[in-house]
């Protein structure tokens, strides 16, 4: 191809690129042995990505609208559930409950993954929309123990297992969706709207369970008032559901449907699902490791603050449970104004390095913040609460982007699924009710933040052996721009590239 005068040398194209895209580049036209053409780039449907966002945000708003619920009213629902015992162990057994839904979240997992992968993201999704938003709204229908009894609190395990089970191929399906239908170059900005979804979501729940609280009295919540925001689910679900209905499905995920054809009568006798799995802890293994590593180091802060954070506030530092309520919810407040910058600056800077400075932080400001958090008054508790913010900003930012592009397309809901899961089920579900029995057992009440040094310990070795996948295609997918120019310029770019690769292989 001749050059224009105006037009860069193949070596300042490439120089220009950041050092893992262009040996990215260069190991795929290896591997092509032909430039790219136009048909081997998919230009993103810019409607279609904005309702694919929209949905899926919408989804893990819903989630999370239901875990702010439930963290914030975890003292009212252990008086309501558990009458009989200490104050204590009601929120030890209110806890408990809490972290039940997470033992079947890996079983979720495993069945709506491979699920996705066979039969599409759209309709999995579909599916645990409408689970979530069904069993969210029937707590706020379960009568009281002194009602029914025993029956109470199993009634509430019940629907807690079914959130589980249908949250287990939530996340995984959300992330695996949203970074399926971005453009390569902004997958870390538009990822980071899933999390913002899901910090509103908590937000809005939260703060309906402070406004209630402030304007009832905490009498008439634990009397009926508790119900109302379990109710809010059921209207949040059936728009949430009507938007994931009107999507189409993934464009990376549309490439393989001719595959997944042919493997049909494999799958229908359950082969397919095992074999899935099988090649997923065998050939991907570093991967698995990899994300229940970033997973733990970000659910574990995203659990710590959220759903354990008012509960140590109220019960282990006594304070009002309006002052503990605002408290974090002005944490929150930070995060959703935070994620979508730090999102971005992932595409900027690289998942990597945003991953390493955030975990290098929270080892070394956990102990100072719960310092601050135990002190008098609100102003130094608030810093602390806000530092720790900052932080689980930091890891909910890129996530979105780079568990996704761990995994080839062809098993990247499957992956997801599994492996998200077994981390939010051993370590971040777990994280309240681990921190509440430490604290009560040893009475030592920097315990929090020894937990937290830990997992941003191992979230630290996880982003080590973390590669670089900011700015890159997906596995297994085909190059994803915004525009039609942006795909010639990439045209040009790979036939830059490629004869530069010539002209050194020839002596030139």
């Amino acid at each position: 191809m001749e050059q224009s005068g105006s037009r860069r040398t193949a070596r300042e194209v490439l120089q220009a690129l950041p050092g893992h895209v262009r040996a990215d580049v260069l190991r795929r036209l290896r591997r092509r042995g032909r430039p790219l053409a136009l048909r081997d780039i998919t230009v993103v449907d810019a409607g279609m990505l904005k309702r694919a966002v929209t949905a899926a945000s919408l989804g893990n708003c819903m989630e999370w609208f239901d875990f702010g619920v439930y963290s914030y009213l975890a003292a009212v629902i252990g008086k309501v559930f558990f009458p009989n015992v200490g104050t204590g162990v009601q929120v030890l057994a209110s806890f408990t409950t809490f972290a039940a839904a997470f033992l079947v979240r890996p079983l979720g997992g495993l069945y709506f993954g491979p699920l996705g992968d066979r039969i599409g993201r759209q309709k999995v999704l579909a599916t645990t929309m409408l689970m979530m938003a069904a069993s969210t709204f029937a707590i706020g229908f379960i009568p009281s123990y002194e009602t029914i009894g025993i029956a109470a609190p199993i009634l509430l395990l019940v629907c807690r297992m079914v959130q589980g089970f249908s949250t287990g191929g939530e996340y995984g399906g959300a992330t695996t969706f949203v970074a399926e239908y971005s453009p390569d170059r902004r997958r870390g900005f538009l990822g980071s709207w899933l999390d913002f979804g899901t910090f509103t979501g908590y937000a809005a729940g939260s703060g309906i369970v402070t406004l209630l609280n402030a304007t009832l009295g905490e009498v008439t919540v634990e009397s009926w008032a508790w119900r109302l925001p379990f109710l809010i689910a059921g209207p949040i679900g059936v728009i949430g559901l009507y938007i994931r209905l009107k999507l189409e499905d993934t464009p990376a995920y549309q490439e393989q449907l001719d595959a997944h054809d042919r493997e049909m009568s494999e799958q229908k006798s359950g082969g397919g699902r095992l074999k899935e799995v099988g090649v997923i802890f065998t050939r991907h293994w570093r991967a698995v490791l990899i994300c229940i590593g970033l997973v733990l180091l970000y659910n574990v802060t995203n659990y710590m603050v959220t759903a354990y954070l008012p509960t140590y506030m109220t019960e282990s530092l006594h304070r009002s449970t309006t002052t503990s309520d605002l408290l974090v919810l002005s944490s929150m407040a930070l995060v959703v104004a935070l994620i979508t910058f730090v999102g971005r600056a992932s595409d900027r800077f690289g998942r990597r390095p945003v991953y390493l400075i955030a975990a290098v932080a929270q080892v070394v400001l956990a102990y100072p913040c719960f310092l601050l958090i135990r002190q008098d008054g609100w102003v130094l508790p608030l810093v602390g609460i806000l530092v720790l913010a900052a932080l689980l900003a930091g890891f909910a930012g890129p996530t979105a982007a780079t568990l996704p592009a761990l995994f080839p397309t062809a098993i990247r809901y499957g992956a997801m699924g599994i492996s998200f899961n077994i981390a939010v089920s051993a370590f971040g579900g777990t994280t309240p009710l681990a921190n509440a029995a430490l604290v009560e057992g040893t009475g030592d009440l920097m315990m929090p933040a020894y937990y937290l040094m830990i997992s941003g310990v191992i979230g630290l070795v996880a982003a080590l052996f973390l590669k670089e996948s900011s700015l890159l295609p997906l596995k297994g997918s085909q190059p994803m721009v915004d525009t039609e120019e942006e795909a010639k310029e990439l045209v040009d770019t790979s036939e830059l590239a490629l004869n530069q690769m010539n002209a050194r292989g020839s002596g030139q």
